[in-house]
């Protein structure tokens, strides 16, 4: 009967516990300490991870948080018998889980010897925004991803079958046509809470596909940002039992992929008469676009091409484009763009598992260091 028990306690998933009896430690008093929860990119460059540290004190900045360490021999960041890695503080957030002064920490990983890990793509970024600075790189990333249960499946999604074809779900109202708002509405607020600039969401074209918009950001804010968005994201569904993926593609057949178009202008081609920079910039990017593909998923193109294949509004991943309004084009420019002469482009090329550090970092050496 023991045995019983134990083995139904460890079966319950983390969203049938009882939140009421949770709130009531919440509600406990902590005093002057704060739970400051450190976040990083462990070594698939894809997943999060996260542990808390007590602080004696409210922090007042990221200078107040100390570099701590975790065994990155069990996130893919190094060998056993050498496994320290450090975090490095370099965002902080309030934190909308535990509320009150707790905080939520972006960090940066190294490893013994002080060099970045490799999946460490925000050192690099940061450098290249600080040598661009001047041309003031605005972004906004509009981030997809689809909700599965538990058992890997499109959440919503007849077991034993298919929903109807795809048509009626892309901002789609009622019980039918959209999947897991409950959770949509808990991360976004979660977001506006953390001061994350979550500019909308919207119901995707695949039923169970969601999407949100982080932006507009300057700099390193937009990696910063959006990994924690992200982080914010798996810590809701958690509580509603739901997995949350970021496969580019999760499902076979005529379903659309998941994308993370980026959003990009520089102080030049927001200013009237912006469209030649516009240009300029597309020209510079048609002259790269082998090293974009590579940096826009973590397998240098492998994950994009089962999306970008001319089909469900990509372009081809082996193809450079540009268009008007034209979403199977690699990059678009928005009529609005186009009739007013000034403002931004989009680049649908990055996948939903990109890291967004490396997506800004090469657009920035593209368009504004040609490197």
């Amino acid at each position: 009967l023991i045995h019983f028990y134990k083995r139904k306690m460890f079966a319950v998933p983390n969203a049938h516990t009882d939140k009421l009896v949770l709130q009531k430690y919440f509600n406990l008093s902590i005093g002057e300490r704060v739970q400051a929860t450190y976040i990083w990119i462990d070594g698939t460059g894809e997943g999060l991870r996260s542990k808390t540290k007590t602080l004696d004190s409210v922090p007042k900045s990221v200078e107040d948080l100390p570099i701590w360490n975790y065994d990155g021999s069990s996130t893919y960041q190094a060998e056993g018998r050498n496994s320290d890695t450090y975090l490095h503080p370099v965002k902080m957030y309030p934190d909308p889980f535990r509320g009150g002064n707790n905080k939520l920490v972006m960090c940066e990983t190294y490893k013994y010897n002080k060099e970045p890990t490799e999946t460490n793509h925000r050192k690099f970024c940061l450098e290249i925004m600080n040598k661009a600075k001047g041309a003031r790189p605005w972004f906004g990333i509009e981030q997809e991803y689809t909700l599965l249960s538990e058992d890997g499946h499109p959440f919503g999604w007849p077991k034993n079958g298919f929903p109807g074809p795809q048509g009626p779900y892309y901002c789609g109202v009622g019980a039918g046509r959209v999947y897991g708002r409950d959770i949509v509405e808990a991360h976004y607020r979660a977001c506006l809470y953390a001061g994350i600039r979550v500019s909308g969401t919207n119901a995707e074209v695949m039923p169970a596909q969601w999407e949100f918009q982080v932006g507009p950001t300057e700099g390193i804010d937009m990696g910063d940002d959006l990994w924690v968005s992200r982080y914010i994201l798996h810590r809701v569904a958690e509580d509603f039992g739901v997995v949350v993926s970021f496969d580019p593609k999760p499902m076979d057949g005529d379903w659309n992929g998941a994308g993370a178009h980026t959003n990009f202008s520089t102080e030049p081609m927001r200013q009237p008469g912006g469209m030649t920079a516009i240009e300029g910039a597309i020209d510079k990017m048609s002259k790269h676009h082998i090293r974009h593909i590579k940096a826009y998923d973590p397998r240098e193109g492998k994950d994009n091409e089962r999306r970008l294949t001319g089909a469900h509004e990509t372009s081809s991943i082996h193809d450079f484009s540009a268009g008007v309004a034209n979403r199977g084009c690699s990059i678009r420019i928005p009529r609005e763009v186009a009739e007013k002469g000034y403002g931004y482009l989009e680049d649908r090329r990055p996948s939903s598992n990109c890291d967004p550090y490396r997506v800004t970092a090469v657009i920035v050496q593209t368009v504004c260091l040609d490197d």
